[in-house]
């Protein structure tokens, strides 16, 4: 059981506190309820954007990373399609440190064109060397544009088109900030050797003073039920045929996202899962073979991918997963198949429980997601699921009508 307090300051800042006296650090986590679904469609790639921004200093602090570093700390930070997180540790007796520069560069970022030339160009140069000069790099580029209509979900978190960033202007980017980054639409968590009085102090000295901002609501377009096959040909200069396949499932709070998530790990997680197992060991169609989803918040998609052994055909190789996946609703999951599937989710969630920071960024997201207390209640979802569960929805989301391919063909 992981225990936690939870208080809001006047501004709509939701602060939760995780008290952990085992070690002698602490964790400051701020996660923004912003990601690339909230751009708009001719803007994309902003979120990201701001990841860097954030770090390029603030009206007080010039260099964000300096005074940090000082007092022991580091830090990072990740955006993703639905969230933008920043997170840093520092020695216990330190903790002012972090959230004096966390609340300066939220109350006011210090925008400059250098500021944002400077990091306009990484971002770019991000764009160039994974996306567009390695190899495969566009997948999901392609995936996205063909397994999304209207959901914004249709491009990547480092934006749809280059030029999307290279014409970023200063206004843009500023009313981007003054709509996202505001306490309204933030969420504080602190975690590790701290007391939530004092933790109540500090958050009110340094982020009570921040104007609220406009709490954001979302009106993203819903993404319309898929009712035919879709494909997409690519050739490439890569070394082996690829072909990826992606099937839409539910929503990261629906029961049909556990069941997936339990799916994946019977067909696709690790050397002994049945996909490996026959197609890439008994049958070497596939040189590697992976089954995954992104873990979206809103309806997301399933993948099948690999890389085909030479001298396959595409057609033999999509004809085997189809195969595979046949059985698996005709010879659906065994109970040990369940269980063990359970047993790999629940070390996994135990694993990632064991780290402070972890612990904080978990506590975050469920808050974000409408109940923190999912971090000791989530298990019992998946422990809930049975045989008869994983196959009702492995019909269903398994079919044709809901499936997107890509045949990525090798030019060598």
């Amino acid at each position: 059981m992981i225990e936690y307090n939870r208080f809001i300051l006047e501004n709509g800042l939701r602060v939760l506190v995780h008290e952990d006296n085992s070690t002698p650090m602490a964790v400051v986590n701020i996660m923004y309820n912003v990601g690339a679904r909230d751009e708009m469609p001719d803007k994309t790639g902003f979120a990201h954007l701001f990841e860097h921004l954030m770090f390029g200093g603030s009206i007080n602090i010039p260099e964000y990373d300096e005074p940090l570093q000082r007092a022991g700390g580091d830090n990072n930070a990740y955006t993703t399609n639905d969230i933008t997180n920043y997170y840093c540790t520092l020695p216990a007796e330190n903790i002012e440190t972090a959230f004096w520069l966390e609340s300066d560069r939220m109350l006011s970022l210090a925008f400059s064109e250098k500021s944002l030339d400077v990091q306009r160009k990484v971002v770019c140069e991000e764009f160039k060397e994974h996306y567009i000069n390695k190899p495969y790099g566009d997948v999901w580029h392609k995936m996205r544009a063909l397994a999304y209509k209207v959901h914004p979900y249709k491009w990547m978190t480092i934006g749809k088109e280059l030029s999307h960033i290279e014409n970023a202007t200063i206004e843009e980017v500023k009313a981007f900030f003054a709509k996202h980054y505001c306490p309204a639409n933030a969420i504080l968590v602190v975690a590790g050797k701290v007391k939530t009085e004092d933790i109540k102090n500090l958050a009110e000295k340094w982020f009570g003073v921040i104007p609220s901002g406009i709490k954001y609501n979302r009106n993203i377009p819903k993404e319309p039920q898929q009712t035919e096959a879709r494909f997409l040909e690519v050739k490439a200069n890569v070394p082996l045929d690829a072909i990826i396949k992606t099937w839409h499932i539910d929503a990261r709070l629906q029961k049909g996202y556990y069941v997936a998530d339990i799916i994946t790990e019977i067909l696709g997680g690790g050397g002994s899962s049945r996909l490996f197992q026959s197609l890439v060991k008994e049958q070497k169609i596939f040189s590697n073979l992976d089954c995954y989803h992104f873990g979206t918040i809103e309806e997301g998609l399933l993948t099948i991918e690999g890389k085909l052994v030479k001298g396959i055909k595409m057609e033999d190789a999509e004809k085997a997963i189809n195969n595979e996946l046949q059985k698996f609703i005709d010879e659906p999951a065994t109970e040990t198949e369940l269980t063990k599937a359970k047993n790999k989710t629940e070390s996994v969630i135990a694993f990632e429980d064991m780290s402070v920071m972890s612990r904080a960024g978990s506590l975050a997201l469920y808050e974000l997601l409408g109940d923190a207390n999912l971090i000791n209640t989530e298990l019992s979802k998946y422990n809930s699921i049975t045989v008869e569960d994983v196959k009702e929805y492995s019909k269903k989301i398994f079919n044709t009508t809901n499936s997107n391919t890509i045949h990525y063909y090798s030019n060598n």
